[in-house]
């Protein structure tokens, strides 16, 4: 069973990624824009978001370690 839930976890990873990339390339074209800067921004704000989702998270529940370590692990 943990098989089955770790394969469809990594095919939903792909999935998701595939959808990212696709999503901020119609968004460069959409607007006129360099897919570097889509990039740089689109892509990187995309990936960041579960980092920043974990550190609000443990600090709103008491937890600033947890959010702190989060934060430095993400920025580091």
């Amino acid at each position: 069973m943990e098989a089955v839930l770790i394969v469809g976890g990594l095919l939903a990873l792909f999935a998701g990624g595939e959808v990212l990339v696709r999503g901020a390339s119609g968004l460069a074209r959409l607007f006129g824009m360099s897919p570097l800067v889509v990039g740089l921004t689109v892509v990187a704000a995309a990936t960041s978001a579960p980092e920043l989702a974990v550190s609000v998270d443990a600090a709103l529940s008491g937890s600033p370690g947890i959010a702190l370590g989060t934060w430095s692990a993400a920025t580091s």
